[in-house]
């Protein structure tokens, strides 16, 4: 049985948000799932990966680095036909030059199944995806909120059991960006590539009085005055990043001020901000910034892959393994 990190930003969301995107786009279409449900050993993508299959062939999401979805894709197509699910087994080890196997399953997307999932995330609402195959009681269904399964404890991305995957989705992250310049375009470029939401803030008045878990900021008026508004009404939101573009003197003049008023600097206070990558130009200060942020959802560590000394996503084991 696999136990997913904790609760925090997931790989696999990119994919639902554009599957949504395209599910939406095409209202009377029918459409076929398929779900990244078992792994073992190494693979490219992790359990919980997906992919929508349209009726006139296209596809989106992905299940591998593009081994898998041909052949995938052109099964689906039965599946849309007769509306019988099916398992797809892969020994990537002989096949494709990877360490595992994977298994994936394919459904027709349901009406209620996708409905579920944008209704969640429209409110800015986290619910659960539970995926069963393998057995008599195949398909995909959305659970509201947190969700437990009866043998083990609570989960985080996606969980493996035999006949069962259990995925936690949570609502885009939303980039608010206060201040204009030329690191405003490319910030936002990179945050949509990523499936994040963007707002562009003029003025601290316009800053939500609430804000949720999946929500960070960046600071970047380069006006002392606004960028102290700002803050002031930012950090004690305690998000998770709240990041502040600028010279570190101007950064400590900053703090003594709110500290001054009794401003609480919380971790989620990122200034500068970024991350060292010898960045010069606004293109490449907001890629320093948006892969903070990224660092910082998902909990990672920011070293080398080259350095790690264990598996890039942990070791992955069949749910039958135990």
């Amino acid at each position: 049985m696999v136990i997913g990190r904790p609760p925090v930003h997931r790989y696999e969301m990119k994919d639902i948000y554009d599957i949504l995107r395209e599910w939406k786009k095409r209202p009377d279409a029918s459409f076929a799932l398929a779900t990244l449900v078992r792994s073992q050993g190494s693979s490219y993508r992790r359990p919980g990966a997906r992919m929508l299959i349209c009726e006139d062939g296209k596809t989106v999401g992905s299940l591998s680095a593009g081994c898998l979805e041909e052949e995938v894709a052109l099964r689906a197509r039965d599946v849309l036909r007769t509306g019988q699910p099916v398992l797809m087994s892969f020994d990537t080890r002989k096949r494709f030059g990877c360490a595992g196997k994977i298994d994936i399953f394919i459904e027709y997307a349901t009406e209620n199944f996708l409905f579920g999932i944008a209704k969640s995330l429209d409110a800015r609402r986290s619910c659960c995806a539970i995926t069963r195959f393998g057995d008599d009681e195949t398909g995909s269904r959305i659970v509201q909120g947190d969700y437990k399964h009866p043998t083990s404890r609570s989960y985080g991305a996606a969980s493996e059991h035999e006949h069962e995957l259990i995925q936690k989705i949570h609502p885009p992250i939303r980039l608010m960006l206060l201040g204009g310049g030329p690191d405003s375009a490319p910030l936002h470029s990179l945050a949509d590539s990523l499936g994040w939401q963007t707002v562009e803030i003029a003025t601290a008045n316009e800053l939500p009085r609430v804000s949720d878990e999946w929500t960070a900021a960046i600071v970047k008026s380069h006006s002392y005055g606004q960028d102290f508004a700002a803050l002031q009404k930012l950090l004690p939101l305690e998000l998770r990043y709240v990041g502040l573009i600028g010279p570190r003197r101007r950064r400590n003049q900053l703090l003594s001020d709110l500290l001054d008023l009794g401003v609480t600097i919380n971790a989620g206070f990122f200034a500068p901000a970024g991350l060292d990558l010898g960045a010069e130009t606004p293109e490449e200060i907001a890629l320093t910034v948006v892969s903070e942020v990224q660092l910082v959802f998902a909990g990672a560590s920011g070293e080398s892959l080259r350095d790690r000394k264990v598996w890039i996503h942990g070791p992955v084991k069949s749910a039958a393994m135990g």
